[in-house]
């Protein structure tokens, strides 16, 4: 089990908004955030760069440009600078218009999403590959106490190393270097003896491979390793792989996804019948 309890306080199935539910408002934003615990999310997910004065800032890109309506490097600018941009900008609704547009949504920085949601899991994606991105994640947990509640991840292996030689008791998933690992021992029916994540957060597939099966989700729960699936956004998806036994769905979705996770649980608990 991931470090805390707030991750998955009985074993039941969890919901966590992709970069806050980016179908819903514009993505990384407090304005997402907040309309996936409207929606009743148990986490959010979301992305962090190092901006040039060395803060941890939310944005999945490098740059500015295709979310907000500035352009520019993040590396280039302060964390000051690239929190005036308005990251409400490209923002577009179903029926083509920008409901965000100079509502002074800005790109937040990770300790202000730290401080407005205290005591709401957050998986925290490292997007630089450097130590000083570890440095600086793992500086803002820590002075906001989040320690227990928090999961820092990454694809790359060097800054997931760091940060975890920084804090040690944090929970970490794995880089894709160890989930391609431990996607070659499920095939076996088992899970890697040696691991230094406490989850794996993956994709169902991608790359003309599929990371996610039956068989590698019961490898993952022998193993006491909690499966957590990105980006799964369909009803029916969702219900199949709580079906397979997955323990959490990141979803653009979250009002299907909180929606459907619902009704499983009924029926489920239907199913089982009187005990």
């Amino acid at each position: 089990m991931m470090g805390g309890m707030a991750w998955i306080p009985d074993g039941r199935p969890l919901v966590f908004g992709h970069r806050g539910g980016s179908r819903l408002a514009p993505e990384n934003t407090l304005a997402a955030f907040d309309r996936a615990v409207a929606e009743g999310v148990d986490g959010l997910e979301f992305d962090v760069r190092l901006s040039r004065d060395g803060e941890a800032v939310v944005c999945h890109d490098a740059r500015l440009d295709r979310t907000t309506d500035r352009t520019g490097a993040i590396s280039g600018m302060t964390a000051a600078e690239i929190g005036r941009a308005d990251a409400g900008y490209q923002f577009t609704a179903e029926d083509g218009s920008h409901p965000f547009r100079g509502l002074g949504i800005g790109v937040p920085t990770l300790r202000e999403v730290l401080a407005r949601y205290p005591r709401c899991p957050l998986i925290v994606e490292m997007k630089d590959d450097t130590p000083e991105m570890a440095e600086a994640a793992v500086a803002a947990v820590r002075e906001a106490g989040a320690l227990d509640r928090v999961c820092l991840g990454s694809f790359r292996s060097d800054v997931l190393r760091h940060a975890r030689r920084l804090a040690p008791g944090v929970a970490t998933s794995g880089s894709r270097r160890e989930v391609l690992h431990a996607m070659a021992w499920a095939r076996l029916g088992l899970f890697p003896p040696w691991r230094r994540y406490r989850v794996l957060q993956v994709p169902e597939g991608g790359e003309g491979v599929r990371v996610v099966t039956p068989r590698f989700v019961r490898a993952a729960r022998a193993a006491g390793v909690p499966v957590q699936v990105w980006i799964v956004d369909g009803a029916d998806d969702i219900r199949r792989l709580l079906g397979w036994g997955v323990n959490a769905v990141i979803t653009d979705r979250p009002d299907v996804a909180v929606r459907t996770l619902a009704e499983w649980r009924l029926l489920t608990t239907a199913a089982e019948g009187p005990r």
